[in-house]
């Protein structure tokens, strides 16, 4: 059991007999009134969105998952293939499951996928990820000390801001928990 005011994005709990996945907290304390949390839930088993308040001083039961190592193999429509490189077992997750983590997904990549009771019920991503940059505006080489930026597609899709001298065909490294550009990758 955690206190409300414990909750992070990505935790999994047991609210109202269901598991849910938390998808965003917020911490209010209004002036003349009680603290309290508002969460975003994302329920595990049909995939919907709620919103929940917490009073800071509720418990809530956390998800004992397991983890597994597994491959990343390929996405096909809605659905994301991944394998245990030990027992070479494939599992699918659709992609609202996955949610925005299905953006930083690169083929044979290794990836935790968490279980509860046998079941697949999210990934969980590392903290950062080497990308390449298939779409950008040309870069501007006396550009390294200002802090402009621009959009960039990656080779996943997912669109992030890079400074002004990052061109096509870079790779770069770009932080999982934001969706922000971090550095050039070797």
């Amino acid at each position: 059991m955690v206190a409300a005011t414990q909750l992070r994005p990505g935790n999994v709990i047991k609210h109202a007999g269901e598991l849910y996945s938390v998808f965003s907290v917020v911490h209010r304390t209004p002036g003349n009134l009680r603290a309290f949390v508002q969460a975003k839930l994302r329920n595990l088993r049909t995939g919907a969105i709620i919103e929940h308040r917490f009073r800071s001083e509720d418990r809530i039961e956390q998800a004992v998952l397991d983890e597994s190592e597994m491959q990343f193999l390929y996405r096909d429509g809605e659905d994301y293939h991944f394998m245990n490189t030990e027992s070479y077992e494939q599992i699918h997750l659709h992609k609202d499951v996955l949610g925005d983590s299905a953006d930083y997904l690169l083929p044979e990549g290794m990836i935790q996928v968490e279980f509860y009771e046998g079941k697949p019920v999210g990934i969980e991503l590392p903290a950062t990820v080497d990308m390449t940059v298939v779409e950008t505006e040309p870069g501007l080489k006396s550009a390294t000390a200002s802090n402009v930026s621009k959009p960039a597609k990656l080779e996943t899709g997912l669109v992030v801001q890079v400074p002004a001298f990052i061109n096509a065909g870079e790779k770069i490294r770009v932080d999982t928990a934001e969706g922000k550009y971090l550095e050039r990758a070797k």
